[in-house]
């Protein structure tokens, strides 16, 4: 299958680096020889807008998240990746992020990223902000993303980065989210990997308005992992992680994906194109 047009990688980290604490600085930038490129791009919207049209990217959300203890970043990433969306927001979307244990007036807060910075959606981190996405704390957070239809993005899954709790990124907390904010749209980022497929792919298939998001995922490997993923049909999105560990690049892993033979041609559009266009097309962002 040839690499189709209007591609939308739902999954990039432009992030505030200079936030970023020592360790998991050097845990993204090992063995990487692109670092200056992406520092370069953290810093110019402009130049990484261009980038992502040469490579043939229609557009990318943008990973924010608050997570002080653990990754370094706090509640100014908002306002940081806000800014940056605003150069181009016909390119970019705004991934943006609150921890209710670092934050005095939780329903205030989202009062500001939804209704004043116009955030596009949430990002959850459960491994790197220490709590279960299904915690009461992060109620009022989905109340307001539910009533605004504002998606949220939960990391599920394992984390390399040091001090990271792993065990807080099973895709099953979701059900009880998906079933107390049923109208809520929720986007599972890399779909439990490498432990829960399973578990991702069943509350997926449950809930309507769940998808599964295959960022970090090495694309070669997900027939083994996600043999049943054509069943899910439109619940799928397309990511990549970068520049996260083991991301080459957004091309590349777009590339290795259009080769593989055990999906249809037409399940890899609705993938990378097709999915994402009727997502973003019925929400906010």
């Amino acid at each position: 299958m040839e690499i189709p047009e209007n591609i939308i990688d739902f999954h990039v980290h432009i992030q505030p680096w200079e936030q970023i604490k020592d360790a998991p600085r050097k845990t993204i930038e090992a063995g990487r020889s692109d670092v200056e490129a992406i520092l370069h791009y953290q810093r110019n919207p402009k130049a990484f807008s261009e980038h992502l049209a040469g490579l043939g990217i229609a557009r990318a959300g943008l990973i924010n998240y608050v997570s002080p203890k653990l990754m370094g970043f706090d509640s100014s990433c908002n306002d940081w990746i806000a800014e940056y969306r605003n150069v181009d927001p016909q390119r970019f979307f705004a991934w943006g992020g609150i921890h209710p244990n670092f934050c005095d007036d939780v329903p205030a807060e989202m009062v500001r990223l939804l209704d004043v910075l116009k955030i596009d959606g949430i990002k959850i981190h459960p491994p790197h902000q220490e709590m279960s996405a299904r915690d009461k704390a992060f109620y009022p957070v989905y109340a307001a993303c539910e009533e605004r239809n504002v998606p949220i993005m939960v990391h599920t899954g394992t984390s390399v980065f040091p001090g990271a709790r792993s065990r807080l990124g099973d895709p099953l907390d979701l059900d009880d989210v998906a079933i107390d904010f049923p109208k809520l749209k929720i986007v599972m980022a890399h779909a439990g990997r490498p432990f829960w497929y399973e578990q991702a792919f069943f509350v997926a298939r449950r809930h309507r308005n769940v998808y599964v998001e295959l960022s970090g995922i090495p694309p070669q490997y997900l027939p083994k992992y996600l043999p049943r993923l054509e069943f899910l049909d439109d619940s799928v999105l397309w990511g990549t992680d970068w520049p996260s560990p083991g991301v080459k690049d957004l091309r590349s892993n777009v590339q290795v994906f259009c080769d593989l033979s055990e999906y249809s041609d037409e399940f890899k559009r609705r993938v990378l194109v097709d999915n994402a266009h009727k997502f973003l097309g019925s929400g906010s962002v």
